[in-house]
């Protein structure tokens, strides 16, 4: 179904924007899908633990991971690496803190995400931005160059991590459990899988995941601001669950992921192509973003 909705969008977007359809358009749009996809890698792992669990800090460490790169880099090649490896370990820890406060603390994920995001968004501003700088020539030319066939790196980065999660999700005995947990924990727990260990790790493979989501953002568009990242949280969720993973836990997959962000992309580009106004725009996304989730969202049944 979600296949299908892309490729009605295709249409749509072809005949409101003749000449649309080339290969540089269409490459276009999948980088700004393949920012979103990554972004919602580890919203899935957490949203397929169950349970309710979301995570509302996304954005926010998908910026600070930014922040980190922006300001220790400093525009020089030489320090990117140890400042890529920095942000991420760096989320990896902040996620870690997420899975500590819904493990131990039995903070809902809602509410224990989305204080570690608020505590997050403080560190950004204490820590700022360079208003002025630039980035690591490496990354903009690992996101936004051209690799191979006309296509830029970031589509290449995304087809890897997309494996990889796949091959995390279905071929690991962590991805096992994980399927496990978000169907029934009591079963899960009775048949040996360590709760507590499993789901601290994965909201901190989320953390992981939105560090390195945000360094590719910042290679995407090449500026460094201090609210980056904020406005992917809530798409990130949309993707997952349109994607056809339930919010319940238990079902789905990170091609669905992919499918839902590619459609949400395609959605926004229709929309401003046909030149609605801010306020139509947002309206009619809220009002279709609703009907996926009314469809998705809910029952195994409607799926």
């Amino acid at each position: 179904m979600i296949l299908f909705l892309c490729a009605l969008l295709l249409v749509i977007q072809g005949l409101a924007q003749p000449g649309f359809l080339t290969l540089s358009q269409v490459a276009n749009l999948m980088k700004i899908a393949a920012v979103l996809g990554i972004l919602a890698i580890g919203q899935t792992l957490v949203i397929l633990s169950g349970n309710e669990g979301v995570d509302l800090s996304v954005g926010a460490v998908a910026t600070f991971g930014a922040v980190l790169v922006y300001n220790l880099t400093r525009g020089q090649d030489d320090r990117f690496l140890l400042a890529l490896a920095l942000s991420l370990a760096v989320g990896f820890i902040l996620g870690c803190l997420n899975g500590g406060l819904v493990v131990y603390s039995r903070l809902p994920p809602l509410v224990a995400t989305l204080g570690v995001g608020t505590l997050v968004q403080g560190l950004i501003v204490w820590l700022g931005g360079r208003e002025r700088g630039a980035v690591p020539p490496l990354l903009v030319e690992a996101v936004s160059g051209t690799w191979a066939f006309g296509l830029p790196g970031i589509l290449f980065i995304w087809a890897v991590l997309a494996l990889g999660v796949a091959l995390l999700l279905h071929r690991t005995y962590y991805g096992k459990a994980l399927y496990a947990l978000g169907s029934n924990r009591r079963a899960a727990f009775l048949s040996g899988v360590r709760l507590e260990r499993y789901l601290v790790l994965t909201y901190a493979l989320s953390g992981f995941f939105s560090a390195l989501g945000g360094v590719v953002l910042l290679g995407h568009v090449q500026l460094m601001h201090l609210t980056l990242g904020q406005a992917y949280t809530l798409p990130t969720v949309v993707a997952v669950v349109a994607g056809g993973t339930l919010l319940t836990g238990g079902v789905g997959s990170y091609w669905g992921t992919m499918a839902g962000a590619l459609l949400i992309t395609l959605l926004q580009s229709v929309l401003l192509t046909l030149r609605i106004e801010e306020f139509g725009r947002q309206v009619a996304f809220g009002l279709i973003l609703l009907g996926f989730l009314a469809v998705y969202g809910r029952e195994k049944g409607f799926r």
